[in-house]
């Protein structure tokens, strides 16, 4: 009678026989036989970040300490840098299970389920700790917006980290919002980006992180918003000559798991897994915020010019210009989110 190794064996070639014409229907098979046979498993992480910023080092701690906690038997692949393909394409892989992990913003998540989008309203927070707290996978919030888009895509929300307060950057000093009228600034391709770019005064115009650089030195766009390290990571500086501090927006990164790749590893494995991920979010957390301390310093040695509210920056223009925006398209629409928000210290 042949034994376990020899049924896999033959399931397998049965399966490569087959015709397999869907994606999808390939990665659950692909992850079906990869965590078959002495729990051994490789999770495939797709994000679009460089390896050297730091949701790029965070995802090499997250795979470094899963292997590590489940003494091996856990790997992790990395797909950097847009690797395979832009924003929007990387969050369809995730879905669909060609990889199995992707990090990424709200707003994208938001294509998916509507409300994880309230997460990237202008100026909902101003402290780093309470958005961390506002955001953390377990808080009443994340509770009931992770419902919707397991329910929605399939994917579980698994850990969130702190991504930056995002700043202006122009190749033109900027102190109020209407200095930015009918001037193209590059958009994020989701809608709560949109308005945000429309709350600092300028044109939306959407464009996959991958071709910003460009799109920035060929002139289709004259400005971007980032985090700091952002920024830096990417040297944006060669394009950018200016930084406005308009601390417009901090950001959460949220790491999603397809959920059917979470359910298919072993008890120890999944134990090994969520135990890295509360580790790696603490740790991006915390590096980012120590960081964004240096990151603008970094920054003006590097050339570029830094205006604050000391230099005129008027950040109270800029917030009650995103407060009328955000309370016309999303105020009603979004209250039981904000009402959540609101309740969370």
């Amino acid at each position: 009678m042949a034994g376990p190794r020899g049924r896999i064996a033959r399931i397998a070639l049965a399966l490569t026989a087959a015709s397999i014409v869907a994606v999808g229907l390939y990665a659950s098979i692909r992850a079906a036989v990869s965590l078959s046979g002495g729990d051994a498993v490789t999770l495939r992480y797709a994000h679009m970040n460089p390896r050297d910023s730091v949701a790029g080092l965070q995802a090499e701690y997250f795979a470094a300490r899963a292997r590590e906690l489940s003494e091996g038997r856990v790997r992790v692949e990395i797909f950097p840098d847009s690797s395979l393909g832009g924003i929007s394409r990387q969050l369809e892989l995730a879905r669909d299970g060609t990889v199995d992990m992707h990090h990424t913003t709200a707003s994208a998540l938001g294509s998916l389920f509507e409300g994880f989008s309230v997460l990237d309203t202008p100026y909902l927070v101003s402290d780093p700790g309470r958005l961390s707290r506002i955001a953390d996978r377990d808080s009443p919030l994340m509770r009931t917006l992770g419902a919707g888009l397991e329910d929605a895509a399939g994917l579980t929300v698994l850990y969130t980290f702190y991504f930056g307060a995002r700043q202006l950057t122009f190749d033109a000093p900027v102190l109020r919002p209407e200095e930015l009228a009918g001037r193209r600034i590059r958009a994020i391709p989701y809608p709560m980006y949109e308005l945000t770019v429309r709350s600092l005064g300028g044109v939306p115009t959407p464009i996959d992180w991958a071709q910003t650089p460009t799109a920035l030195a060929t002139g289709t766009v004259r400005g971007q918003e980032n985090p700091t390290d952002t920024i830096l990571a990417a040297k944006l500086y060669r394009q950018q000559s200016h930084l406005m501090l308009t601390g417009h927006l901090l950001g959460a990164e949220i790491v999603v798991i397809n959920r059917r790749s979470l359910n298919l590893l072993s008890k120890a494995n999944r134990a090994a897994v969520m135990a890295a991920a509360a580790e790696a979010g603490d740790f991006a957390t915390r590096t980012l915020v120590e960081r964004e301390r240096r990151a603008i310093s970094e920054l003006q040695e590097r050339g570029m010019t830094v205006i604050s509210e000391a230099q005129g920056l008027d950040i109270e223009a800029f917030r009650a210009r995103a407060k009328s925006l955000v309370g016309r398209e999303y105020g009603t629409r979004w209250a039981k989110y904000y009402d959540i928000i609101e309740r969370i210290p």
